[in-house]
C-alpha cells in the first residue's frame, strides 16, 4: 500500500534538515544534507506507518501540500511510502513425493524457495 504525506523541511545553522510531518504526531527526523534528509524523512514515514499498523491504530489522512504552512526558510515537499503486509499466510500446496523427497534431502526451506521463487517471478525486490 502507498501513502504520501506533506514533510516540512527546517533547514539547521549547519547544513542539516530537520523533517517534520504535520499528520503524523511523532514522526520527526534529521538528515545532514538534503539527499539524506530525504531518505530519512522515506524511512521515517515507513516505520511510522508501519508502527501504527502494526498496533491496529488509525492512519490520518493527509493535508493537502498546498495548505500545509511553512516557516520563513522552510520547505515542504511531499514524501511517499510503501508499506507491503509481511504477515505468514498459509497456503496449502502440491508436489510430487519426489520432489519432495529432494527438497528434504537437500535440507531446504519450502516456504523460503517458493518465497524466493514468487519474488522473481513477480520482479519483486
Amino acid at each position: 500500500m502507498q501513502y504520501v504525506y506533506p514533510a516540512i523541511f527546517h533547514p539547521n545553522s549547519d547544513g542539516s534538515y530537520t523533517i517534520a510531518f504535520p499528520d503524523l504526531p511523532g514522526c520527526v527526523t534529521e538528515g545532514k544534507t538534503l539527499e539524506n534528509a530525504l531518505y530519512m524523512a522515506q524511512d521515517a514515514l515507513s516505520v511510522w506507518l508501519e508502527y501504527t499498523l502494526d498496533h491496529k491504530e488509525t492512519i490520518p489522512e493527509a493535508t493537502a501540500i498546498q495548505n500545509v504552512t511553512a516557516e520563513q526558510g522552510e520547505f515542504v515537499n511531499l514524501i511517499r511510502a510503501e508499506i507491503k503486509d509481511n504477515r505468514a499466510v498459509r497456503r496449502t500446496v502440491s508436489l510430487p513425493k519426489w520432489m519432495d523427497d529432494m527438497v528434504v534431502e537437500a535440507g531446504l526451506s519450502l516456504s523460503r524457495v517458493l518465497q524466493e521463487a514468487l519474488k522473481d517471478r513477480l520482479s519483486v525486490n
